[in-house]
């Protein structure tokens, strides 16, 4: 169901959601236009706040005092405003979109300058359209949509973390843990769709993913959320992520309880809503702590003060004057962001008059066309000044109960933290932090933000946490094969020949062959089952394409194919395959014998016949040259045994002497005497000219005697 209101010409659906929202607005009954001044400054005498929440809630029941608290205290501070004094409407729009919006347009009749609220994203995205017209800067203390943050709304500002930060936080733990699929429990509105969109994005740089989303309808009743738990309970991941509302979040563990489902091996992680809920009550009933035993969760780090110290040793005095009726102590997070949120808007404001600003207001054209309804939209102002004021509180820069209150350019406070909560049967306990400067670290994150960002993952510690069952040793596996499930279909080649690599056969399987004996011990060595059924591919009658069964695999009509299937390059551009098991290639088969050691073992690379025709050429070719050389040279004279010894000399140093003095070179001791032969040198002559050069000048010719098969003789003359 829904209501449908008309601003500026656009129809707005408005849900039935929790909604808070804090306004600050001039003196009742000043002048349209201005404030009611002093008459010794240009400051306003008083400021109202209004402020539009739940009261019956969990953020509602710390909001409201913690509202008056900080009244009271800007109030007794003459450092801030000083002549100006603050004072605060409330209104409870209990828990009603409608209601809570026309409140806030009420509120906004009487000029308001700032906003403070509301406490639910989805009325964010709303009175952000309102805002964005009448140039009121709105500041939430509570809604954490990430979407809060975009550039369509540019008057949003966000007091408190923003999800974007806690979603890369589960993120960051979810791989901590080696999970690779998680299941996302959200509640179905801006707040749990935006929140588990920005998960999945961050788990898919952690090569992770939701592997279901399991949303239900805000207000869900037990049986609804029983059904949803039950379909999920059927699939594979046994991480669940919970992203809900904190007045009705305990109900998803309330029913996971009753199916079951906080036994070991399941892991629940819930983010900064379930501490709001514990948080808020003291003392912790048993019954749920016992609920909620092995659960991790996720809350706003907020450093240690004195300041906080002191203000949380006043929270039962607060509570005890602003009672509402609740059993609960009230006291969380988002207390102190409220606190904070109001002096943020006193500061700011005080800075804003100290520059010599002024508030002004104009009718806005838009509106006046909408004079004839009897809803009074043209009582509504722009704030001419808003931009200005947006601008100065953007600019902010102290420290506050929750730490530094300091933006950056896409409007988040900076330094976002969180503590990592293991929730046991003695109730919550801190394991370590979260923070966008480290990863996971046992130490608080104000420690390190001196040193350079470190996120690297041998950095990433936590404590140890006790897991759903009471596991403390070993992380759960964050899976089990789905009930739900579908076996492995194996496609198994249907061959004809070489029956031995795989075949039809009548035993359990279906099939057999070497193959099918290397998967199924492959299968065997899993820590867990494997349900698989094989298929044969083709008709028995040929043997079936091997490139169709691969495309068969491609087109996910098999999950695998196990046969003697050939890795090619075509093959692996479609599927992946498993390390070889079989190599197949061309072979050489040959005899083995024992090998005996021979002194003529080198006569064996040739045939007999081979030898024979090498040694009359060896002896042909000595011939020739004794024939040529015996009538010039003296060396192949003389005696028989002589002639013939240098017959075999001669056939293999002829060319190697005549290389050696053709490229003969001689240095003198102090390197300037050298020999130059000459290319046309005849080896066969008895003598030669040979330069003598020394200092690069030719000094006396040398004679040379020169014998052939011996050595060289160089006489030189001269100094």
């Amino acid at each position: 169901m829904g209501f449908v209101v008309m601003i500026s010409g656009v129809s707005m659906g408005l849900m039935l959601l929790c909604v808070s929202g804090f306004w600050v607005l001039p003196t009742e009954g000043a002048g349209r236009g201005s404030f009611l001044r002093n008459s010794s400054s240009s400051r306003p005498s008083s400021v109202n706040v209004g402020a539009l929440f739940t009261y019956d809630s969990f953020i509602g029941r710390a909001a409201k005092p913690a509202f008056m608290a900080a009244i009271e205290d800007v109030n007794a501070d003459q450092n801030i405003l000083r002549a100006t004094n603050l004072n605060i409407v409330f209104h409870d729009s209990n828990c009603s979109g409608f209601v809570g919006t026309m409140g806030a347009l009420q509120v906004m009749e009487n000029k308001v300058v700032a906003a403070i609220g509301p406490q639910s994203s989805g009325i964010g995205h709303l009175i952000s359209h309102v805002a964005n017209e009448l140039h009121v800067p709105l500041l939430s203390f509570a809604a954490t949509d990430p979407t809060l943050s975009s550039l369509q709304y540019p008057y949003f500002l966000r007091t408190t973390q923003n999800d974007y930060f806690q979603m890369n936080a589960v993120a960051d733990f979810v791989s901590y843990c080696r999970w690779r699929e998680v299941v996302a429990v959200f509640v179905d509105d801006e707040y749990g769709r935006n929140g588990i969109s920005v998960l999945g994005d961050a788990l898919a740089k952690k090569r992770a993913k939701i592997s279901y989303k399991a949303a239900f309808r805000p207000g869900a009743d037990n049986s609804s959320i029983s059904d949803l738990l039950v379909s999920v309970n059927l699939m594979e991941s046994r991480v669940f992520v919970v992203h809900v509302n904190p007045d009705s979040g305990l109900n998803v563990f309330s029913v996971a309880k009753s199916l079951g489902m906080m036994e070991s091996g399941y892991v629940w992680i819930a983010t900064d809503w379930l501490l709001t809920a514990l948080d808020s009550v003291e003392p912790l009933d048993p019954k749920t702590m016992d609920l909620l035993q092995g659960v991790v969760a996720f809350r706003h780090y907020t450093p240690e003060s004195n300041e906080k110290r002191r203000f949380k040793a006043r929270w039962k005095h607060l509570r005890t004057k602003e009672s509402s009726g609740g059993d609960d102590d009230g006291f969380n997070s988002y207390a102190m962001y409220a606190y904070d949120t109001v002096w943020l808007v006193a500061r700011a404001l005080d800075v804003f008059f100290t520059q010599g600003n002024t508030v002004t207001f104009s009718s806005d054209p838009n509106l006046n066309q909408t004079n004839g309804t009897n809803i009074k939209f043209s009582a509504l102002s722009v704030f001419n000044e808003g931009e200005r004021f947006l601008q100065v509180i953007h600019e902010m820069n102290y420290t506050g109960l929750t730490g530094k209150i300091q933006f950056d350019p896409e409007k988040n406070r900076i330094n976002p933290a969180y503590d990592v909560v293991n929730i046991n049967s003695r109730g919550p306990h801190r394991v370590g932090y979260w923070s966008n400067h480290t990863g996971f670290s046992v130490e608080s994150p104000e420690t390190f933000y001196s040193k350079p960002p470190n996120t690297s993952a041998e950095h990433q510690r936590l404590n140890d946490i006790i897991w759903p069952g009471g596991v403390t040793k070993k992380t759960p596996r964050g899976w089990v094969f789905p009930d739900n499930g579908e076996p492995l279909k194996i496609g198994v080649p249907n061959r004809v020949s070489y029956q031995n690599y795989a075949s039809k056969d009548d035993n359990q399987l279906g099939v057999k062959g070497y193959c099918i004996d290397i998967f199924e011990a492959a299968v065997q060595l899993l820590p867990y089952p494997v349900p698989r059924t094989y298929i044969l591919y083709g008709d028995g009658k040929r043997n079936p394409s091997y490139d169709n069964l691969v495309n068969e695999v491609a087109a996910n009509n098999f999950d695998v194919a196990v046969g003697d299937i050939t890795i090619v390059t075509n093959r692996t551009k479609f599927v992946d395959f498993t390390q070889p098991f079989m190599e197949s290639g061309l072979v050489v088969v040959a005899p083995v014998k024992g090998a005996k050691s021979s002194p003529w073992s080198f006569l064996k690379p040739f045939t007999v016949e081979m030898w024979a025709v090498t040694g009359l050429l060896f002896l042909f070719v000595g011939a020739i040259i004794w024939i040529l050389e015996h009538r010039f040279n003296e060396e192949f004279r003389g005696p028989p045994r002589r002639q013939i010894i240098t017959v075999f000399w001669g056939e293999h140093g002829e060319h190697f002497r005549e290389v050696c003095a053709t490229h003969m070179v001689v240095c003198s001791s102090d390197h300037q005497l050298k020999l130059h032969s000459q290319s046309h040198f005849d080896p066969h002559r008895s003598t030669a000219n040979i330069s003598d050069r020394r200092n690069g000048q030719s000094n006396n010719k040398q004679r040379t005697n020169w014998s052939p098969g011996r050595y060289l003789c160089i006489q030189v003359s001269g100094q």
